[in-house]
């Protein structure tokens, strides 16, 4: 081997580890998967790993390149699979859509396969175009951290090992050895935004600026984003409490934090109670921290006492209802007599709290029982844990209070 490839292999391995637990790549057809491929190939034995294609069926060719993968991963002895989307229903936004259905069936897959690691051939390319899409958007230093070099996804650890890689580099190693490619239409298309980006990082070429040189600032950005959070849980493990669901943090305490910690503990909240992966926009949370009083991400924020409590709103769970035996919304279990016919999980609600003689006596406020669980047997109230503690009924919060400073941290 000459050229590049040896410290690329050598970059894989450092990323995998010594002995990387059971894991696949996806592999598109497109010239940087393709080089993964063929780099996982030359730094691990081809058997002890998996590769996968989404055919998305968008396009013509897209069959053809999956049976292409196929061939190249016959070849080097790796087990392919294929797997299809069909569910496209030609609203909202395909790329968009396209990337949700894509890591959603890679995930299954790998859950089926007993797959502990899913790699991707995302490059220095794609962090620097990323990096540029989200300065538009005036992100923060989360934003400019982009993408992680790895990070759950639904207990599955998608790793980007050649997140410093150069596109260019990984086409020498595809030429050096021979190795076809597909070209997606797609990124040629200047209607996407990333296309876009793409063309405007090879014009800021002169100035200094390069992939690899934003790829470094992006890391640099993850770094600042970690001890940010860091600083988050710490303030969070001092101030902040659990109340049944909710999360109260001292206003006296909270308005003190510098105002980054604050944001970013204010988010976090709204994330943990509301179980939301995505942390509410930018402006609105701002908007509500100067008078921490509204609605925002399935949530309401109200002044308790001393406090700002946040807590889960009424009109986001109104609907839901569950077996008890099931995890309601996300983050309740009850626990309680042997379930009779007929029980089910749902939110107090008004019809619920009326049915209760004396609810004022739990502490709670009106707003945050409203949305907290009960059981429930058609229209007739069995229990209201929160309302009427001390009875039959336990419900508790999965994860508890170190389950939400755990939220707080990148993983």
């Amino acid at each position: 081997m000459s050229g590049p490839e040896p410290d690329l292999i050598a970059t894989l391995r450092a990323a995998f580890g010594p002995q990387p637990p059971r894991f696949a790549i996806a592999v598109s057809g497109g010239g940087d998967s393709v080089a993964l491929l063929h780099l996982c190939c030359r730094a691990f034995p081809p058997a002890t790993f998996r590769a996968v294609t989404v055919d998305h069926g968008l396009r013509k060719g897209s069959a053809r390149e999956a049976a292409m993968v196929a061939e190249l991963a016959r070849a080097a002895g790796v087990r392919h699979d294929v797997l299809r989307w069909s569910g496209w229903d030609g609203q909202g936004n395909l790329q968009d859509a396209a990337r949700r259905a894509r890591y959603g069936l890679m995930r299954d897959w790998a859950h089926g396969q007993g797959i502990a690691t899913l790699a991707t051939a995302h490059t220095a390319d794609d962090q620097a175009e990323t990096l540029l899409m989200r300065l538009a958007r005036e992100s923060g230093v989360d934003g400019l951290s982009a993408m992680a070099p790895r990070r759950n996804l639904g207990g599955i650890t998608l790793l980007r090992p050649l997140l410093g890689v150069t596109r260019a580099a990984l086409r020498g190693v595809l030429r050096d050895n021979g190795l076809p490619w597909a070209e997606d239409p797609g990124n040629e298309d200047a209607t996407f935004a990333r296309v876009r980006a793409r063309r405007v990082l090879a014009e800021l070429a002169p100035l200094g600026i390069t992939a690899p040189g934003l790829a470094r600032v992006a890391a640099q950005m993850r770094e600042a984003r970690e001890a940010l959070e860091r600083q988050t849980e710490a303030a969070a493990r001092e101030i902040a409490t659990l109340d049944g669901g909710d999360i109260l943090l001292p206003r006296e305490a909270f308005h003190a934090l510098p105002a980054e910690i604050a944001r970013r503990l204010m988010a976090g909240a709204i994330c943990w109670v509301g179980d939301a992966t995505n942390p509410p926009r930018r402006a609105p949370l701002l908007a509500l921290l100067r008078s921490p009083e509204g609605t925002l991400g399935g949530c309401r924020i109200l002044p308790d006492g001393e406090a700002v409590r946040i807590t889960r709103e009424h009109g986001a769970v109104r609907d839901l209802r569950s077996p008890v035996s099931d995890l309601w919304d996300g983050r309740w279990r009850l626990r309680g007599p042997a379930a009779g016919p007929g029980l089910v999980a749902g939110a107090l609600g008004p019809a619920g709290l009326a049915q209760i003689a004396d609810w004022r006596a739990s502490g709670r406020p009106r707003a945050a029982l409203l949305a907290g669980p009960a059981v429930w047997r058609g229209g007739r109230l069995v229990a209201a844990p929160l309302a009427e503690p001390g009875g039959d009924w336990q419900a508790e919060r999965a994860g508890g209070l170190a389950g939400f400073f755990a939220s707080l941290l990148s993983h």
